[in-house]
């Protein structure tokens, strides 16, 4: 029996099958004919525990999802070696899958190649943006040296200046807008 998050009682799942009640409509997954597709798109409810507004497919560091004789096998690459939400992602990965019943799952961390911000979604771009996070600019920035946020975030001026190098973690910087004094993080190229 699962509970229902809209109603009091509870809902009856199909033999081998799983209801998930989510934004008042029901996903019904059959653990037996459980596919790669349907993984993928459960893990994309997982968060980033550093930056919640994103979730791992946002940036990019769900690297590969295999499914074969009752294993679920994920390999997730850090935005950084030695990011320490590495460890929180990897219980958060185990649970969701565990919500939906997958319970068989083996997680590797790939160091090669290393992230890079290019691997970020331009809707991750736009909620980090939305966030008040300033996105990394584009791949050339690290090539170049030219590694800093195109505009403030908050009101989008150009003039802005950098505070530290390292921001609230190492992955980010602290800027401060000139024209509206708010200080803002930016996700740094990689």
């Amino acid at each position: 029996m699962l509970k229902c998050n809209f109603s009091k009682g509870h809902t009856q799942a199909a033999r081998g099958s799983l209801e998930v009640w989510k934004t008042g409509s029901m996903k019904v997954y059959e653990i037996a004919t459980m596919n790669k597709e349907e993984i993928i798109h459960i893990l994309s409810e997982v968060k980033d525990p550093e930056i919640p507004v994103l979730t791992i497919s946002d940036l990019g560091i769900l690297r590969t999802v295999d499914y074969a004789n009752d294993l679920i096998q994920i390999q997730i690459t850090p935005t950084y070696s030695g990011c320490p939400a590495m460890e929180i992602i990897q219980e958060d990965i185990r649970t969701e899958l565990a919500k939906h019943g997958l319970k068989n799952v083996e997680i590797k961390q790939v160091l090669s190649p290393a992230w890079t911000s290019d691997w970020m979604s331009e809707a991750g771009k736009q909620k980090l943006m939305a966030y008040g996070i300033a996105a990394p600019a584009t791949h050339t920035c690290f090539l170049s040296g030219e590694d800093k946020p195109e505009s403030c975030p908050l009101c989008h001026s150009k003039n802005i200046e950098m505070i530290s190098r390292f921001g609230s973690t190492a992955c980010k910087a602290l800027y401060r807008c000139l024209d509206c004094r708010e200080p803002f993080d930016y996700f740094k190229c990689h």
